[in-house]
């Protein structure tokens, strides 16, 4: 998602000291910083997230699919959003670190952010 949040505040390049806030207007997903480099880590996050709160525990809100309960708590436990700061017009993130959209559906729809800059 990095690459995809620069493409839609090119502004960015004229701050030298502020932050950026990113907003998920959903319930069921989340947002996060974490390694951004090895593939296999988005793999790993989702096991250890699937193992941490399984489908299969008896949920009572079920009205929405077996996977619906599960999304929400999820989504709880990672945030609904970050800031990242800026510094000479670029995000402040560590070599490694990029953006998670993390979806927590099986087959989640299309999600909105709201990104809001503030800096001089």
């Amino acid at each position: 998602m990095t690459s995809d949040v620069l493409d839609c505040v090119p502004e960015i390049a004229t701050v030298q000291t502020g932050l950026l806030h990113v907003f998920i207007q959903h319930t069921s997903a989340s947002l996060t910083i974490n390694e951004n480099a090895d593939p296999d880590v988005r793999v790993d996050f989702e096991t250890a997230m699937n193992h941490a709160v399984p489908e299969s525990l008896p949920y009572v809100h079920t009205v929405e699919g077996r996977d619906d309960m599960p999304a929400h708590v999820k989504a709880s436990m990672m945030g609904a959003s970050v800031q990242l700061p800026i510094g000479g017009g670029r995000l402040l993130l560590g070599a490694w670190q990029g953006i998670y959209l993390c979806e927590h559906r099986n087959h989640g729809g299309s999600r909105k952010l709201v990104l809001t800059l503030t800096g001089l």
